[in-house]
């Protein structure tokens, strides 16, 4: 078995690289100088950590939530939303004790892959590919209409959409390539405007006389059913996606782990900290932008919080008010497009994507795969355009794509911490998840439950059938071509050493090219490790 294999020696002075065959893939040792054109630079405290994760997820606060009110009413909604709490505390708790003990940038294709094997590293790590790029093309879309809304009301220009969407693609890639301190810095400034007016709003909500809680019961019950639960208890199940949006994201603070000053013991604190804040804010947005709107308004609206302070204030600021409404949607799309950069340059360092993507220059920031990602972000959001936009059919493909990918890499992710316990059970876990197994088990079924609502409702069936093509394509490629090609990446070889070698790229690069092997490593003095 692959995990109880010794770990093969890194790359020599030689010309041609050593390869090594495992588990149906063949592995090469790259030398220092592979490696010191892929490095990452540590940048982020706590604090740095927190506003990372919080604005990756923030602009849920500000609109696609309140779809979930449409299928199962505002009770349905209310009982999706403590559901997911319970199930992202289960996963986040997991996710810690699994990014402590493998403090590399590979996240969830890193526990996957040492908890089941390359292929299944593979089909996680491409999961959580799919849901980053959607996402920020989601909110690159959103993000669309509320700049040209500020900008026609302030200055009076109006520009095309796809104008608008490589204005901000363009913007935000030059800005996650200038440096991860620049990166970080950002996430915190805005993470912080953006919970200062979620507060705001819910100042002016309760003082202004405009909050109405009858009205959380207004659509109207079918019949049999109740005002509590209008459509039934099955529609539940369909709300769980939209709910999602008060938390999708926290989940990608692992792959920080590169760039973060003390990973071990900082990660688990700053997941744990904005998970706090992130239930305040979506308590807060929940109950009262419902309340203000009436549950009917709300779930049909393009723009709830916004139009929650027009039902205010007002028409009459209604561009400064958009203008807050994009400070939110900024702090995500940074924090999501942080994570799509990380998460395919570790898959490209280990060759499973082409490794040019993980190349990071000057700035030590993953540059190309950044630009990767925009372009095809770019090119799905044409696509959603000549579909029909927001109103067609592909609006909500890229949303649910973006969903169902983050549902498969926590079911995934779930499922390695199950394995990682039982198959590695003398790796050093510097953090442990105070919910154990329950924790991961209490993920991953409600995890599972989603992916089922997915499948049971036909307007998913287009977003289906794009992710099985995505899948399909990728899985041929990697089996023709990628798995001949791997690299000895920190995190193939923590798999392999059965989690005793927790190595970093600084150990690859200052490692002196001779025949030292990768156990000489590991029992090099670590900073993150010891």
């Amino acid at each position: 078995m692959a995990n109880k294999q010794a770990p093969p020696q890194r790359g020599s002075g030689s010309h041609v690289p050593e390869t090594h065959t495992v588990s149906g893939v063949t592995y090469r040792t790259a030398d220092a100088e592979y490696f010191e054109k892929r490095q990452l630079k540590r940048a982020a405290g706590i604090f740095g950590l927190w506003g990372l994760a919080v604005g990756a997820v923030v602009s849920g606060n500000f609109s696609g939530w309140n779809f979930g009110i449409e299928f199962a009413g505002f009770g349905g909604m209310v009982i999706a939303f403590a559901i997911l709490v319970v199930m992202y505390y289960g996963l986040i708790f997991s996710i810690n004790e699994m990014a402590a003990a493998m403090p590399h940038t590979g996240g969830a294709y890193s526990f996957a892959r040492a908890a089941m094997g390359p292929y299944a590293g593979f089909v996680t790590g491409l999961a959580e590919t799919i849901e980053y790029v959607a996402t920020t093309a989601v909110i690159v879309y959103f993000s669309s209409g509320y700049a040209d809304a500020v900008a026609s009301e302030l200055v009076g220009i109006d520009l095309p959409s796809w104008i608008w969407w490589a204005i901000l693609y363009t913007a935000f890639v030059a800005l996650n390539s200038s440096g991860a301190a620049v990166s970080f810095r950002f996430a915190i400034v805005v993470s912080i405007i953006s919970i200062v007016i979620l507060f705001v709003f819910a100042g002016m909500a309760l003082f202004s006389g405009k909050v109405d809680w009858g009205s959380l019961f207004d659509i109207v019950p079918d019949p049999g059913q109740t005002a509590f639960l209008p459509h039934g208890v099955l529609p539940i199940l369909f709300a769980l996606p939209f709910a999602m949006w008060f938390f999708l994201g926290i989940e990608e603070l692992p792959l920080a782990a590169e760039e973060a000053h003390n990973p071990v013991r900082d990660i688990p604190k700053a997941a744990l900290w904005a998970r706090f804040t992130l239930i305040v804010t979506g308590v807060l947005v929940l109950f009262l932008n419902t309340a203000v709107l009436g549950a009917s308004t709300t779930s049909t609206a393009g723009e709830p919080l916004l139009d929650g302070f027009r039902a205010i204030v007002g028409d009459g600021v209604a561009a400064v008010l958009a203008l807050f409404a994009l400070v939110g949607l900024l702090a995500s799309l940074q924090g999501i497009m942080f994570a799509y950069g990380r998460n395919m340059y570790s898959l490209s360092r280990a060759g499973y994507y082409p490794k040019f993507l993980s190349l990071t220059g000057r700035t030590q920031t993953p540059w190309v795969a950044l630009i990767a990602g925009a372009l095809l972000g770019f090119f799905a959001l044409n696509i959603v355009d000549l579909a029909g936009g927001a109103d067609g059919v592909a609006g909500a493909v890229v949303l649910n794509i973006a969903v169902w990918g983050a549902v498969v890499a926590y079911i995934m992710q779930m499922i390695s911490f199950l394995r990682l316990r039982k198959r590695f059970p003398n790796a050093k876990r510097p953090y442990r998840s105070p919910w154990g197994k329950f924790g991961a088990w209490a993920a991953a079924v409600v995890s599972a439950f989603i992916f089922l609502g997915f499948l049971l409702n036909p307007s998913y069936l287009p977003a289906i059938i794009a992710i099985i093509v995505i899948y399909a394509v990728m899985l041929i490629t990697f089996w023709l071509w990628g798995r001949h090609r791997l690299i000895m990446s920190p995190e193939e070889e923590y798999a392999l050493s059965g989690g005793l070698d927790v190595v970093d790229l600084d150990d690859l690069v200052a490692h002196d090219e001779s025949d030292a092997t990768v156990q000489d490593a590991a029992a090099e003095p670590d900073p993150v490790r010891d």
